[in-house]
């Protein structure tokens, strides 16, 4: 199902990876009861599986920067380099990110990094702008 077929299926896409658990889920039960259509992973290979296999693809990807193995900048340039219209949101609670963005811009890649912890409304915000509220099911609260 690509960005068409979901939007014609009333719900947009987003996609949490988080390598706690309890983010992951817990931004995915928020966007899923604002009316999205929302996995929560736990690691960027898990997200690509996740889109590789079940072929399903976010128009939003929340990333936490630090992720077991791969971390969630080059998952985010891999997912800009592979999926171009994949929009892309970082965010991150670890002092470490600023060496990795600084060697991300070193590359030309430019990413805001939102702060944890965040209130749930500035995601929803963000998932709006992205898809607008078209995005949203016709059901969920407005």
């Amino acid at each position: 199902m690509n960005s068409a077929d979901s939007a014609m299926n009333g719900k947009a896409k987003v996609l949490v990876i988080d390598d706690q658990p309890s983010i992951a889920t817990t931004m995915a039960l928020i966007f899923s009861k604002a009316g999205y259509e929302c996995r929560g992973v736990g690691s960027a290979e898990a997200a690509l599986a996740l889109m590789e296999t079940e072929a399903w693809v976010p128009q939003l990807a929340i990333i936490d920067v630090q992720l077991p193995a791969m971390n969630g900048i080059d998952l985010a340039i891999l997912l800009q380099a592979t999926h171009p219209d994949v929009r892309v949101c970082l965010f991150s609670g670890q002092a470490a990110t600023s060496d990795l963005l600084e060697a991300a811009r070193q590359q030309g890649h430019y990413f805001e990094v939102l702060a944890k912890p965040l209130h749930p409304t500035v995601f929803l915000d963000l998932a709006s702008s992205v898809v607008g509220d078209a995005g949203r099911s016709i059901d969920a609260p407005h």
